[in-house]
This record gives C-alpha cells, structure tokens and sequence, in this order.
C-alpha cells in the first residue's frame, strides 16, 4: 500500500493547474457572474420590480466580461445597490482578466525549457518567474491610481460645470472612472455620453483611461520602466503602441468623413465638437462602449468600419477585447511580406516566428467564424437586418458594448447567445492562446512537404 503525501498532493494539484490552467480561469468568472446574477436578482437591486432571471445574468455577464451590453436602463431600472453591484463586478473582472493574462504567462513559461524561458523574458520584459506578487500589486495599484486621477477630474467637473451635489458628482465620478478603465462602457446616464459629447473634460478623462487599460498590463509596465529608453522596448510594445495610434488617428478621421453631414449624430456640432466626438468614437469603439453620438443613428457604412474597429479590438494583457492589435499586425506583416516575396516575415528588424504566424491565423479564423455562425442564426430568426445583427454579434463577442439598439428587443434565447458571446469573447482569446503555447511540442521528423494550389 503507497501512501502519498500532502506536499506530494499538493505537487499534483499544482502541476495540474499548471496542464489545465484555463478551467481555473474559466471556473473563476462563472462563479463571478453567478454570484453577480444572485445579487441582481435581490429586490434591493432594482428601483421598480426586481430584475428577471434573463436581465439579472445578462447585466452580470456584461459587467464582468467588462462589456457594457444592456437589457435595461442602467441609471433608471437599477437602484444605487445594484449600481454598485454593477461596478464591484466590473471591477473583479478587469483587475481579473488582466491577473489572468498576467499569470498565465507565468504558467506558459514554467513549462517551457530553460532557453525558451529566457527568450520569452528578453522579449517580453514583463513578467518573469519570481515576479508573480509584484506583477499583480503592479496590476492593482495601477488600476486604482488611474481611476483615482480620472474620478477626481470627472467629479470636479460634474461639480462645477453642471451643479451636482458632491456626492451624487463623485458616485458618477468613480463610477465612470472605473467602467472607463475597465473598458466596460457602463453608463449612469440613459444615453451614454451624448449629453457630454462637446465637453472635453468629461469625454477626454474617460477615453485617456480607455486607452491606457486598453494597452495591456505588459506594455504599460514597459513604457513606465524604460520611459527615456524606448529603443529599448520589446517588439510587442512597439507593436502595440504603433497600432493603437494608427487605428486611434485613422479611426477619428473615419467618423470624423462618415458622419460630417449626418445630422442625427454630430452633423449639428460645431468643427471642434465634430472632432472631438469622432476621437471619442475611435476611441470607444476599440472595445470601450461608451457613445457620445447615437450609434443607431449612423450611416450603414460607419456600422461597417465600426465593426472593423470592434473586431481588430485593443492590446494584450488588458481590458480591452477583440482578436488584439498585435494579432492583427502579425497577419498584416505576413500578407505584406508574401506580397513582396520576402522568405521571413519581419517588423521592427525581428523576424515573426512560424508558431505566432500559426497562432495569429489560428485565433483570427476563429474568431470570424465564433462571429458569423451566431449572426446567420439570428438573422433568420429575427426581424433585425443582417447590419443590425452582425454589430450586436461583434460587439458581443468583441466585449466592446455599442449598440444599434436592439439588444433590450432580442428575444431571450437571441440573448443568451450574446452572453455566451460575451463570455467567449473575454476569456477565449486568453485560454486559447495559453492552449496554443502549452501544447507546443517538437518532432522527431517531419513529413515531405507537398503544395497544393493557392487561388
């Protein structure tokens, strides 16, 4: 008879947390939304009549999957305790995801060889082995700072500009400090930002805590550390910070052209108020939510690149969602580099990796597939047009939030499609990548190669 001991247990448990380190994560937000949907679900929670079942999970998927998807009027259905609810979850689920990221890198590199690890931490000067506790004190402390700053600015302002009380002024302040960060797109007021789409201080505070906690924990971090030594920054960071000012600037000018003479959204506004709001656009269409014009009232062809933008979403390790700037430019370098006939697939004089190629084209293909199946299910199912439905979709999967204002009108089953949208949105990219990298594996031989016709 063997018996085995409790440090040897505790070895098993913990290599196999390390083989299926996605089902802990996973396990983590279920439980959070769960918990969430109860205490929506509470009387107190609610200003009228309690919450249903379907509103009461929907709004707690969308709160800690940080996406801003709503079934209800968040100022006006919810009392202040569901308020607050709202935003503790939102919070757990920011801090959490970008934790997770955090941790699962540490997981990824533990099983890779000695070398592997070193050029993994050369790379990505973020995260090393024995950086676990500083890195998530790093993760809160940074969060709680940016909220503070943005939440001081915002209160302020809604003190002096508009004659709120200070404790309504700093509820709003706080609360939208936090779901700005989180790139969670709440909202206390009924429509959005729209009655704040001229003011600056109000609209630019939030979008500056969008863009940071849309970056990634790992790219902040490195900026803050090599601060007057940017040559210095890995290769994802400059990625990261290329892409997000290229989509930041050409996403302004979009909605800035589609939307000029459109008078239902800001073809009333004057030349600062037009720019402006096309920034706030580009900005909280990466994922964000927030909306200072109408969404449903744009132009077909704003909804298009809006998706776009939605889609291609922020950076990795952060609150933002999407398949990543970095995913994208990956498949951009690539196809750039076929086009020209170049052997290796370079940026920023490194070449890409065979295994990222591989697992960019993997999490895209995905993705567009996780997108389209729903969204043909629903069109038929429903009297919305394809446009209309495709947003929803994306924006679900995509945990950004806009709408075209149909979410509250789908029937339940269309939204419970959208809260698992939601769910794989927030998680998937991360459990898929750490999947990728975890069954990583050498061969002993390789088989003789063969090319069918492309095209």
């Amino acid at each position: 008879m063997r018996f085995s001991s409790p440090a040897g247990r505790e070895g098993g448990r913990g290599a196999a947390l390390r083989r299926r380190p996605g089902q802990l994560v996973i396990a983590g937000f279920v439980g959070a939304i769960a918990v969430g949907t109860l205490l929506l679900l509470l009387p107190v929670a609610a200003s009228g009549e309690p919450a249903t079942f379907m509103e009461a999970l929907f709004t707690a998927t969308s709160a800690v999957c940080v996406t801003g998807l709503i079934v209800t009027d968040t100022p006006v259905f919810w009392s202040g305790f569901g308020e607050a609810v709202i935003l503790v979850l939102i919070q757990i689920g920011g801090l959490g995801v970008m934790t997770v990221a955090s941790l699962l890198g540490v997981l990824v590199s533990r099983r890779l060889d000695l070398s592997s690890r070193l050029v993994a931490a050369a790379s990505t000067r973020t995260v090393s082995l024995g950086d676990v506790r500083r890195t998530l004190v790093r993760v809160v402390i940074l969060a709680l700072v940016i909220e503070a700053i943005v939440a001081m600015v915002l209160t302020v302002r809604f003190v002096v500009a508009y004659d709120e009380p200070l404790g309504r002024a700093l509820w709003h302040g706080v609360f939208h400090a936090v779901s700005g960060y989180n790139n969670a797109g709440f909202a206390l007021f009924s429509l959005s930002l729209m009655d704040f789409v001229a003011d600056p201080w109000i609209v630019l505070p939030i979008c500056l805590a969008t863009i940071v906690g849309g970056l990634g924990l790992p790219v902040v971090i490195e900026v803050l550390r090599e601060r007057v030594r940017p040559a210095r920054w890995s290769v994802h960071t400059k990625i990261t910070l290329l892409m997000t000012a290229l989509l930041l600037v050409g996403g302004a000018l979009f909605f800035l052209v589609a939307e000029w003479d459109n008078a239902a959204t800001m073809g009333s506004l004057d030349t600062g108020g037009r720019v402006l709001a096309s920034f706030t656009q580009s900005v909280q269409a990466r994922t964000a939510g927030f909306n200072s014009v109408s969404t449903g009232d744009m132009h077909t062809e704003t909804w298009l690149g809006t998706i776009i933008l939605m889609f291609i979403g922020g950076g990795s390790g952060g609150t933002a969602g999407g398949i990543k700037v970095t995913t994208f430019a990956v498949l951009a370098v690539v196809i750039w580099s076929e086009l020209r006939g170049d052997p290796d697939a370079t940026v920023f004089d490194r070449r890409i990796s065979p295994a990222t190629q591989r697992q960019a084209l993997t999490l895209a293909l995905l993705a567009v597939a996780i997108v389209v199946l729903p969204t043909l299910w629903m069109t038929a199912l429903s009297p919305f047009t394809v446009d209309q439905i495709l947003f929803e979709v994306t924006s679900a999967f995509t945990t950004t939030g806009l709408s075209t204002g149909i979410t509250a009108q789908l029937a339940w089953y269309h939204q419970v499609v959208l809260v698992v949208l939601m769910f794989i949105g927030r998680l998937g990219p991360i459990t898929l990548g750490t999947a990728l990298a975890l069954r990583a594996r050498g061969r002993l031989y390789r088989l003789p190669e063969s090319a069918p016709i492309i095209g």
